[in-house]
């Protein structure tokens, strides 16, 4: 039968496959435990009804702010299981980590400081240090276990901005449900409503913003060759972080938030969009630049070389595919295109050394590999580039 060897036994590529699969499945479920026991933890504090109020008016701001770091990762999208891992990293042991440093620290503040001392060093000094800390953590660890992964500032951004938006999710529902614990949806003070205006609709992006610091220094260290600016980098990012996390809960505790929100946050947001569209189209040119070489190489058609270098050709492309032979032959299509644009990101990535040759070379056969699938599809529709022959034995 195919698919095992002598005796019933399964292949060693099968079984790598499943080890892989239940691998991926028990990192998943070692991250959703913590969130699990922070949600809760948060009912104990606020009662159950008012974790599911929390929960659900938590999710109207997530999704958007999720949305926008899914668009700005449309060029070289990462895998799906490192997004989620993100998102529950943020969510439940960055979350998790953080409350109990920080329950520490204002316990310590009380006795230093006297009567509300606790609150002052919990907010501006504990809260920053710890929160960027348990968030930042996440995007070292992809650095040094997962480098191939990281492909620039983009990609630094949109990891940070993940983790950062599970943590806030998870602090959003413990301020949405205590809120409504103590004054309903729209009670005298406000309730819910007001909360959610602050935190939902005016101020959504802080957390990725404070965050999306350590992730663009992470992502300007994974071009660096010397070990020393991989630890310098991001520890910069991360100061950076600090300072604007404390700054932003300073502001919020000595009454001067929509200064600092004025004049800090919104030209810094809008530098951060302007950086991310200047790098987006950083990656284009790669793309572009690469595309060109990769067909006169024969691992692409030249008539693919137009289609390949923009979002709307792929779009266009995998859509008339679809139309034209199903799901499956536009899915393989996609599948071809990514893997196209990640063998341009790691050529542009080469450098004498072990890594980056090797990681060159299997994202070369990943793209061939990724090309015959396509073509074995049935009913792909022969007028179509991918249908015109390549020569999979030409190596560089």
């Amino acid at each position: 039968m195919t698919g095992f060897g002598a005796a019933g036994q399964s292949s060693p590529g099968i079984r790598a496959h499943s080890g892989q699969v239940l691998l991926a499945s028990l990192g998943m479920v070692v991250l959703a435990v913590p969130f699990l026991v922070a949600l809760g933890l948060i009912s104990t504090n606020v009662g159950g009804l008012a974790v599911l109020v929390g929960a659900m008016a938590a999710v109207l701001p997530v999704l958007p702010v999720v949305a926008v770091f899914l668009w700005v990762d449309r060029w070289e999208p990462e895998p799906p299981r490192l997004l989620l891992a993100a998102f529950l990293w943020g969510a439940g042991i960055s979350v998790l980590g953080a409350a109990t440093v920080n329950d520490s620290a204002t316990a310590f503040g009380e006795q230093v400081l006297g009567a509300g001392g606790g609150d002052l060093v919990g907010a501006v000094i504990s809260a920053p240090v710890v929160e960027e800390a348990f968030k930042g953590t996440f995007l070292v660890g992809l650095l040094w276990m997962r480098r191939r992964e990281f492909d620039g500032v983009v990609d630094g951004i949109v990891y940070a901005g993940l983790v950062a938006t599970g943590f806030a999710f998870t602090e959003n529902v413990l301020y949405f449900g205590r809120a409504f614990a103590i004054d309903g949806l729209v009670g005298d003070g406000g309730g819910v409503a007001i909360v959610f205006l602050m935190r939902g609709v005016l101020a959504p992006f802080a957390h990725p913003v404070f965050t999306a610091m350590t992730g663009i220094a992470v992502g300007l260290a994974v071009r660096r060759r010397d070990r020393t600016r991989w630890a310098l980098l991001p520890f910069l990012g991360y100061l950076a972080a600090v300072g604007l996390h404390s700054l932003w809960n300073a502001s919020a505790g000595f009454g001067f938030l929509p200064t600092f929100y004025g004049v800090i946050m919104v030209p810094l947001f809008g530098g951060l969009v302007a950086l991310v569209l200047w790098q987006r189209r950083r990656e284009q040119r790669v793309i572009s630049a690469a595309l060109p070489g990769f067909a006169g190489a024969g691992w692409i058609a030249p008539s693919e070389v137009p289609l390949l270098a923009s979002q709307a050709g792929r779009r266009g492309w995998s859509a008339a595919v679809c139309r034209q032979a199903g799901e499956a032959a536009g899915d393989a299509v996609r599948d071809y295109q990514h893997a196209v644009t990640e063998l341009a990101f790691s050529q542009d990535r080469r450098y004498p050394g072990a890594d980056t040759e090797r990681w060159h070379q299997e994202a070369l056969d990943a793209l061939l590999a990724a090309r015959q699938r396509a073509q074995r599809v049935p009913n792909y529709p022969r007028d179509y580039p991918l249908s015109e022959a390549a020569h999979p034995d030409r190596r560089e």
